[in-house]
């Protein structure tokens, strides 16, 4: 729940106008909410399905055309086994359970990450997400799911290398363009708003290329407690940013 006291990721609604399309979330402090209150890691990761239910249903009352989730990373399975064992277990009742219901919502399931390695039945249900909702063309759901930033790099640097081997790219013709061409997020624009929570306030190898120019918000909440509050309190934040992509806000005249 969120304290009563205006909470410090609260501020003052701002006179822009701008709305994020592409909303990505990093889904922190699932462990230390259930050690918080004496439970197993398993229920704090069990509530923090329920939390990204709010978080799809939140993103789509705001209009968000993309929302991607941090749902496990390259490095996670160097957690102990019984711990990646019902992280598996979650996704796959997250999907048999809620797979239909995003499907009638019109949404739009996309996974990320390598698949190459994955147990038969987990990439089975990762293609069915897909394959199921291929159609829709409502908000676009995508799933890191054994997604690393540094890997998804290197993946696209070996790709280029290998097509200038072959003689299908000209090393000059190597740009932005021809990278981002490679990444496991081709035809998916680069998040606006990257959000975290719990507190922390590291990026932990998440969408490095296409976040160059993302607004960070970082909120103190844990994941689980997460909600349609703190969705619009950090699109409100978003809302009074700056975004100069490196360049000057243009002068304002009086």
């Amino acid at each position: 729940m969120l304290p009563n006291d205006p909470p410090r990721w609260t501020i003052e609604a701002a006179e822009t106008t701008s709305e994020p399309s592409h909303v990505a979330i990093i889904m922190d402090g699932n462990g230390r909410w259930a050690a918080s209150r004496g439970l197993p890691r398993v229920e704090g990761h069990r509530r923090g399905v329920e939390a990204l239910r709010r978080a799809v249903e939140a993103a789509g009352k705001a209009g968000v055309q993309y929302l991607t989730v941090y749902s496990f990373s390259s490095e996670n399975w160097s957690r102990p086994q019984d711990e990646v064992m019902d992280l598996l277990n979650l996704l796959r009742m997250f999907v048999r359970r809620d797979l239909a219901e995003l499907h009638r919502s019109n949404v739009r399931v996309r996974i990320i990450g390598e698949r190459s390695g994955l147990p038969g039945d987990i990439e089975a249900l990762l293609e069915e997400a897909e394959t199921l909702t291929r159609r829709n063309d409502g908000l676009t759901l995508v799933v890191a799911f054994n997604y690393g930033g540094r890997q998804e790099i290197a993946s696209a640097a070996r790709r280029i290398a290998e097509d200038v081997a072959a003689g299908v790219l000209k090393p000059e013709e190597v740009d932005v363009a021809a990278v981002t061409a490679r990444l496991h997020t081709t035809s998916i624009p680069d998040p606006d708003l990257v959000i975290r929570t719990s507190g922390e306030r590291r990026i932990s190898n998440f969408l490095l290329w296409q976040s160059a120019y993302a607004e960070y918000v970082f909120l103190p909440i844990h994941w689980p407690d997460f909600d349609g509050a703190a969705f619009d309190a950090a699109i409100t934040e978003f809302r009074a940013r700056d975004r100069r992509y490196g360049g000057r806000t243009a002068q304002v005249s009086a």
